[in-house]
């Protein structure tokens, strides 16, 4: 069966499984906490070098790191990585966007308000940074919700996913989504769509 090794409270970790109960497929779930050293192990270094979940572990053995790139290679053939080829293209497009312009700081400014470990990071030039950036990716993507109901287009894609996982508890890092509406409507829209399942959820 394949596996995914990932922490419950990760929205990187959260992806590939709300993917995963979206498309119907079984998996065993494995928790690998960077919060107790996990990550680190020899044991887990093994399988991945760079430390880091989620990592998806394939029947026959084989292993794929990175959140999104693991979205890619599950969605494939599946309604969620579209068919056109500049859809696909767009896709894509927001999947970089949500690795460099969203999560480092949506992500990191909710990780450092909440993580204990993390609290020393939590510096007033830090916060600052990663509200100001954060609320900047989020107007990017009003902008474009405003015109399209989902990322790609008409359709629910990958990209969703990617962007949904440290967006719909945003507000735990102190942005006001309500300040947002195309983003807060399109986040109703994704949670609508069939076979939902929130972040604690495991199989």
């Amino acid at each position: 069966m394949t596996t995914i090794y990932g922490m419950i409270d990760s929205g990187n970790c959260y992806k590939p499984r709300l993917l995963m109960a979206k498309l119907g497929q079984p998996f065993k779930h494995v928790e690998v906490s960077s919060h107790v050293g996990a990550t680190r192990s020899a044991e887990y270094l093994a399988k991945n070098p760079n430390g880091m979940v989620p990592l998806l572990e394939l029947d026959d053995g084989r292993l794929l790191a990175e959140s999104n790139a693991i979205l890619i290679y599950l969605a494939e053939g599946t309604r969620f990585l579209p068919a056109d080829r500049y859809r696909r293209g767009l896709a894509y497009q927001w999947l970089f966007f949500e690795q460099y312009s969203h999560e480092p700081y949506i992500a990191v400014r909710k990780a450092i308000l909440t993580f204990p470990e993390r609290a020393k990071d939590a510096t007033p030039e830090r916060l600052e940074l990663t509200l100001t950036r954060g609320n900047k990716a989020l107007g990017v993507m009003e902008k474009q919700l405003s015109k399209t109901p989902f990322f790609a287009g008409d359709e629910m894609s990958i990209a969703d996913i990617a962007l949904y996982a440290y967006t719909h508890d945003a507000n735990k890092g102190g942005f006001d989504l309500g300040a947002y509406p195309a983003v807060s409507a399109w986040l109703e829209r994704v949670r609508a769509d069939p076979g939902h399942v929130p972040e604690e959820w495991l199989p």
